[in-house]
This record gives structure tokens, C-alpha cells and sequence, in this order.
């Protein structure tokens, strides 16, 4: 929180902000755009089930005709998944010539402190809000109120069930789980096991990505080819501190039967400490629900077995991309939701991942704040 402190009002100019913006791969990505008719009231998920999908490439646009002002705001800044979500908003708000702020919440357990910076940007009048809602349906009412006072808003990597969102820019919740759990059956197949033990340590209860990650673990492991028990789920916020803990009294409580951990992204690297200074690591392998770099670190050296990826990069400068040309008019009616097609990584495609898709430069310090140059 004191970097936060230090950095949450910098304004940082296109030399200092991190990320030439020439210097990135700027590749197509692979979407699903969904578009009516639809649930109502439904989450990402319930629009691949509902809507009309239509599988393609996202290309990045062209500037901005002016620097339109642009709110985000983040549950939290302190896992690095998050970091890749700030490297992905500045350097493109560079390349797009905008100006971009991100407020951040102090957690998952800061809904009210979310809620406050989400009435102070609507009443900022910001041209557009991305926002990044910490639960599933509390941030709604918030929504509705920017709508109302004529301000776009779009939704970045978390998801709601707002009806009142232009657009949103995430992945399948479920598929974190999906493919997470996959793998898992697929090790546990070639392990020679009979039987499967797994614990899940999936992050804040709540929060719609974490609802995601558990319904989707539990589908697969329902059609497995050998019997799965979950022995136990841990909710709780993301921060690595917590979630040591958690992994600790999942590991005293339930080592000796575990076959495997699946966690976020703060918690997976918790868990595999955990695992390591109870010497357990050659009986219990780590799984994450997505990728950081610390992630893809301890997938290289052997620590983490595997990871699924939301690509936390190429959301940002999607949703960017998608805000500015909603505002210049350039594109009609954006999709009711964009999912972008997930990844997964394990040591046997670590080497050939292409890695700045998805989570920041070691080198990136996060900033909160971009002007151009001719703004200021």
C-alpha cells in the first residue's frame, strides 16, 4: 500500500510511463464476440451460453482524434495480475493518445471504498469508466447511476450482472475453472492415480471470477474419468499473506490426503510455499486459475505445474481499444461482450508462450495516471 501511496496521483509522460508502445507485439487477438439475444441480468458466461457468438481477431485501432478522459478502476493493485491489467491500460493509452486514471479499491473486502471512487469519477464527469467490479452484483446500482448522467461504462476482466454496461471485456469465468481442472485430470491420468484430492484456494467469495473458477473446476471434475473429491474450499482475499495462511490450515488440516492445489493468482504461489516448507512438494502439485509473472516464474523452475491465462495484457488494451472507438464513433454498437480466448501454460510450452500477452515487463512499476504530452 505504500507504493500505492507514492504513485496513485503520478502523472507520467510517454518516456517514463513503462512500455514503449512501438515495442509490443501488436498481433491480433483471439476473441468471441456475443451479441443479443441474451439473458438478461446474466454474467459473461451466461452470454456465450445465450448469445450469438462469432469467433475472430480483435485488431488494435487507430488513435484518438482528441485525448479523451478515461476512468478505471481496479479492485486492488497488489498482485501482479493486476500490474499487467496497469501496463496494459498505460502503454496503450499512449499509443491511442488518451488520457487514462486508474483508482484502485484497498481489496476484495472494499466494495464500499469501490462504490465511493465509482461516484466520484460519475461525478468527475469522465467521458468513459472501464470498471473492474469486486463482487457480482453489488457494483450494479453504481452502474445504473453513471448510465443515467450519460457516461458509457464497460467492464474489464471481472464480471457483473448489470444490464446497464456497454460493453464488456473479460474471459470465460468458468473456463479459468475448465481449463484449470483439465489439466489437472490429464496429470492425474498420467500420474497413474486412481482417485484425485484437491483443494481449492479460488480467492474472495463473491467475486465473479471466483464463482467462475469453482462451477467450472466442478463440471470437470463431475465428467472425469476417475473419481474427484474436493476436500476442501478456502475463500478469502487474494493478498498473498492471507491466502499463506489459508494454505496452511488446508495443509494441516488435509496434506496427507491432497493430491493437488488449485489457486488464484495470489494464491497459487502462497500455496506452493506452503507446500515446499512442509515438504510435500514431490506429493502435491500447484495449479493457478491464471498467470502472472511470478506464475510463469515458478511454472519455469518446477514449482507451479501449470496455469490457465486470461490474458490480463491484451484485455486492457482491448477494452481500451473498444472505449475510444465507442466515443469516436468509429464502430457502431460494440459486441455485449468480448471474451478473450484463453491460454494455458505448463513447463512442456513454457519456452514457445508468448508471455507479453499477458502479464507486465519484469522492470514495469505501476503508475496511475496518463497524460499526452500535448495536455499538459
Amino acid at each position: 500500500m505504500a507504493m500505492m501511496a507514492a504513485l496513485g496521483g503520478m502523472l507520467v509522460s510517454p518516456a517514463s510511463a513503462g512500455g514503449n508502445p512501438a515495442a509490443w507485439d501488436a498481433d491480433p487477438v483471439a476473441t468471441y464476440s456475443i451479441f443479443p439475444p441474451l439473458k438478461p441480468g446474466g454474467t459473461a458466461d451466461d452470454a456465450w451460453a445465450t448469445g450469438r457468438v462469432v469467433r475472430g481477431y480483435f485488431s488494435m485501432k487507430a488513435p484518438a482524434s482528441k485525448p479523451w478522459r478515461i476512468a478505471f478502476l481496479f479492485p486492488h493493485i497488489k498482485d501482479p495480475y493486476w500490474v499487467g491489467c496497469n501496463y496494459g491500460v498505460i502503454t496503450e493509452a499512449k499509443r491511442l493518445g488518451v488520457a487514462v486514471r486508474i483508482f484502485v479499491a484497498d481489496g476484495y473486502d472494499d466494495i464500499g471504498g469501490q462504490l465511493r471512487k465509482m461516484a466520484e469519477v460519475t461525478a468527475d464527469r469522465y467521458d468513459a469508466i472501464v470498471l473492474s467490479p469486486i463482487d457480482l452484483v453489488a457494483n450494479n446500482p453504481s452502474i445504473a447511476a453513471a448510465r443515467a448522467q450519460g457516461i458509457p461504462v464497460f467492464e474489464l476482466a471481472n464480471d457483473s450482472t448489470s444490464d446497464d454496461l456497454v460493453s464488456k471485456v473479460t474471459t470465460s469465468l468458468k473456463g479459468m475453472g475448465e481449463e484449470a481442472a483439465r489439466w489437472m485430470i490429464h496429470d492425474a491420468l498420467r500420474r497413474g492415480l486412481k482417485s484425485v484430492n484437491v483443494g481449492l484456494l479460488p480467492g474472495p467469495r463473491g467475486a465473479g471470477w471466483v464463482t467462475g473458477e469453482v462451477e467450472g473446476s466442478r463440471e470437470v471434475f463431475a465428467k472425469a474419468p476417475l473419481p474427484v473429491h474436493v476436500v476442501d474450499i478456502k475463500y478469502g482475499d487474494s493478498d498473498q499473506r492471507l491466502q499463506g495462511h489459508l494454505a496452511r490450515q488446508l495443509l494441516r488440516e488435509q496434506g496427507q490426503s491432497l493430491d493437488y492445489i488449485i489457486g488464484c493468482t495470489g494464491c497459487a504461489p502462497a500455496a506452493s510455499a506452503e507446500i515446499r516448507a512442509a515438504g510435500l512438494q514431490k506429493k502435491i502439485n500447484v495449479i493457478a486459475y491464471d498467470l502472472t509473472r511470478e506464475i510463469a516464474d515458478l511454472i519455469k523452475n518446477g514449482q507451479v505445474s501449470a496455469a490457465a491465462d486470461t490474458k490480463a495484457v491484451s484485455q486492457s488494451r482491448v477494452v481500451l481499444n473498444t472505449v475510444v472507438d465507442y466515443l469516436e464513433g468509429r464502430a457502431g454498437k460494440p459486441p455485449h461482450t468480448v471474451l478473450i480466448k484463453l491460454g494455458l501454460i505448463d513447463r512442456s510450452n513454457y519456452a514457445s508462450y508468448k508471455l507479453d500477452a499477458s502479464i507486465a515487463p519484469a522492470d514495469f512499476v505501476p503508475v496511475f495516471s496518463y497524460v499526452p504530452t500535448s495536455q499538459k
